[in-house]
């Protein structure tokens, strides 16, 4: 089978426009609650149909959740693009929630088997019959598969990044605007701001407690990614790739945007949105096996991020074996400074003129992503991550062409880029070719 990648409009977009673009996204729309009540989910059922694009780990999980979050809810159908996925994803949901709603079992998960959906044309099969629909698939389809769901009025839980390039940005951009008209939900998977205690320190941030920020620093340091798999004889290049999607670049992201964005959305966060000028970064493989199951990503990215008016984000990510794993955030402002370490539990708070601890405890930012998303479908409100998980993203892919070319690259040349990594067509055969970058030579990635 084959799809016909859903192409960006060409366009320029400035850091002004990107503005007021955001803007026009988070104000309200024209649809009153009412009617998205009305409209939440075909047929004016109770019963929330949702489907699941994407049949890895995080799209498992996310089903979960989504199944936990509103009695209601019915996993209805699911599509990847390998047919073996489904059936243990399916096990895998059918064991957690027998684990969770033993009385609700049955009636929870009523996947068909004429709603199970194989091959790179699964998508419109799971869209066509869902009323949410949860994107987890490699990343780069992302902005194709967020575009149909949009388009056919669909609630969206989208997984982060929401693309590995510029035009995949714009089109994750025109995409919120058309949930936005249509006064459907769209939810992003950037977890961290359903954080309790995170939202309770930037909230204090954006207050001023620690006054005008004028540094961030973020880390995303871990071990590494997934055992990659050799190449079997009856697996084509784009079937192996595939498998491997987390060692492609142009089906990642590479790991700065695939893996480590989460941190750099705390600097997208912190500074309320507002867009780089331009970033320099340097990056490179210094540990990671040069066989060809690791493809073309990099194992480490260091990038500083400018600002108007002068305030820094610098932000760093590594996969070495063997070191310790970090995920911090140290902001500093004219009144006081910050640190946050979520993974190691440790107390949020500001140190300064005006000292400040948060009192939140931590709680489950997945499982509070879905509760909110369909507690909001039920009450008839909009809620549009759209934006802001563009915006991050862009930021990591900004990061990401700085280190691979050498250069220092301007917000208004990532966005407006108009290489697409990822292939016109996908189809079962070759696949585009995986190739080390190497800083100041031609390539613009």
């Amino acid at each position: 089978m084959r799809s016909k990648r859903t192409k960006a409009r060409t366009l320029s977009v400035s850091r002004r426009d990107f503005v007021k673009a955001s803007a026009a996204v988070g104000a309200a729309a024209a649809v009153s609650p009412a009617a998205l009540a009305r409209a939440a989910w075909a047929g004016g059922s109770d019963t929330v149909r949702v489907g699941l694009i994407g049949c890895g780990g995080r799209g498992s999980g996310a089903a979960l959740q989504a199944l936990r979050a509103d009695e209601a809810t019915t996993l209805w159908a699911m599509g990847d693009a390998f047919e073996e996925r489904i059936e243990g994803s399916l096990n895998g949901i059918q064991n957690g929630i027998r684990e969770s709603h033993p009385a609700l079992a049955n009636r929870k998960i009523q996947v068909d088997g004429d709603r199970r959906f194989s091959g790179f044309d699964a998508f419109r099969g799971v869209i066509e019959n869902s009323d949410v629909v949860i994107l987890t698939t490699p990343p780069a389809f992302r902005p194709q598969h967020l575009r149909a769901a949009v388009e056919a009025r669909r609630h969206v839980f989208c997984e982060k990044p929401v693309a590995v390039d510029g035009p995949g940005i714009r089109s994750v951009l025109e995409s919120a605007e058309i949930a936005r008209r249509n006064g459907t939900c769209l939810m992003s998977g950037f977890c961290w701001r359903y954080h309790a205690q995170c939202r309770e320190l930037f909230g204090a941030l954006h207050e001023g407690r620690a006054g005008d920020i004028l540094a961030v620093h973020t880390t995303y340091n871990t071990t590494g990614w997934h055992t990659p798999q050799p190449r079997r004889p009856e697996w084509s290049e784009m079937e192996w790739r595939l498998r491997n999607w987390h060692y492609a670049h142009w089906l990642s992201g590479d790991h700065i945007v695939e893996q480590a964005v989460h941190a750099i959305d705390w600097i997208n966060w912190i500074f309320k949105g507002a867009a780089p000028t331009r970033c320099t970064a340097v990056g490179g493989r210094m540990t990671r096996p040069e066989v060809p199951e690791t493809g073309d990503v990099y194992d480490n990215f260091a990038v500083t991020y400018e600002f108007e008016g002068g305030a820094r984000g610098t932000h760093m990510c590594r996969h070495w074996p063997n070191t310790p794993s970090d995920n911090t955030m140290y902001a500093l402002g004219t009144r006081g400074r910050s640190h946050m370490n979520p993974w190691a539990g440790r107390p949020h708070g500001i140190d300064g003129d005006a000292p400040w601890r948060g009192e939140a405890s931590a709680n489950d930012m997945y499982q509070q992503e879905h509760d909110e998303l369909f507690a909001g479908i039920r009450a008839g409100e909009r809620i549009n991550d759209g934006v802001f998980m563009a915006h991050s993203s862009m930021m990591a892919i900004m990061g990401r062409m700085a280190a691979y070319t050498g250069q220092v690259v301007t917000w208004e040349q990532a966005l407006n880029s108009s290489e697409s990594l990822t292939p016109a067509t996908w189809e079962w055969g070759d696949a585009p070719p995986c190739e080390l970058a190497i800083p100041g030579r031609p390539r613009n990635s």
